[in-house]
C-alpha cells in the first residue's frame, strides 16, 4: 500500500527520524568546533550507537555535510522564493537575507563562510545556490536601467557561466554581484563579531550599505 500511496513505511520513518537527530547533532558540533571538526562517532557515541549503525544512516563525514549543505541552500532559497512572491524587491530580498543569516549563524557559515578543508559539494548543491542567485538576478533585472556601460560590465558580456544562462544584461549582472559582495561582507562580519563593542547598530550599517547600493 505505501509503494502505491507514496506514504512511507515505518522503517522510512524511522530512518527519516534518526537521520534527522544526525544532523541535529551535527549542528551542535559546528556551532562548538566548526564544520572541519565534524566527526560522525562523536555523533554515533552521543546518540548511544555504534559507528558502524551510524554509518548505515550517512556513509562518511562528506555525505553529512553535504546533506547540511544543501538544507541551507534550499532554506534560503525557500525565503528569497517566498520574499519575491510577496512582492519583494532588491531592498527586501537585502532584509530577507540578513534575516535569514541573523537567526542561524552557524548555518550562514556553513555556506558562505571558510570552506571546509578537504571537502567538495556536489552538483546539484551548486544548482539550488543557482537559485538564490537567479532570484536577485529578475530583481536586480528590474531596475531602471544605469548609465552607460563601466569596463565590468563589458567584461560581463563574456564572462556570465556564474549566472547559469539567465538572461539578465550586464548592468544587471553588475548589480547583483555588487549585492552579493557588498552586503555579504557586512554581514560576515557582524556575525563573526567584528562590530562588538564598536559602539554603532550593525543594522543601520546594513541599511546604509543597502542605500548606497540602491542610489547607484
Amino acid at each position: 500500500m505505501a509503494e502505491k500511496t507514496g506514504a512511507k513505511t515505518p522503517r522510512e520513518r524511522y530512518r527519516g527520524q534518526v537521520r534527522a537527530e544526525i544532523k541535529e547533532h551535527a549542528w551542535e558540533q559546528i556551532a562548538t568546533a566548526g564544520a572541519s571538526a565534524l566527526s560522525l562517532n562523536a555523533i554515533a557515541k552521543q546518540m548511544g550507537m555504534s559507528g558502524p549503525a551510524l554509518y548505515r544512516y550517512f556513509a562518511g563525514r562528506d555525505e553529512l555535510i553535504t546533506e547540511l549543505v544543501r538544507d541551507a541552500y534550499r532554506s534560503l532559497a525557500d525565503t528569497f522564493r517566498a520574499a519575491s512572491a510577496s512582492g519583494a524587491d532588491v531592498a527586501g530580498l537585502a532584509h530577507a537575507l540578513r534575516g535569514w543569516a541573523l537567526d542561524d549563524p552557524q548555518r550562514y557559515f556553513l555556506v558562505y563562510g571558510t570552506p571546509v578543508p578537504g571537502y567538495h559539494a556536489p552538483d546539484d548543491v551548486t544548482t539550488i545556490a543557482s537559485e538564490i542567485m537567479a532570484t536577485l538576478l529578475d530583481a536586480c533585472a528590474a531596475l531602471p536601467p544605469g548609465d552607460a556601460a563601466t569596463p565590468f560590465e563589458t567584461h560581463l558580456e563574456g564572462h556570465r557561466q556564474w549566472a547559469d544562462g539567465h538572461p539578465a544584461p550586464p548592468a544587471a549582472l553588475h548589480r547583483a554581484l555588487n549585492f552579493w559582495t557588498r552586503l555579504h561582507g557586512v554581514l560576515s562580519l557582524e556575525l563573526a563579531g567584528h562590530f562588538t563593542g564598536m559602539g554603532f547598530d550593525p543594522r543601520l550599517l546594513f541599511a546604509a550599505e543597502l542605500d548606497a547600493l540602491l542610489a547607484q
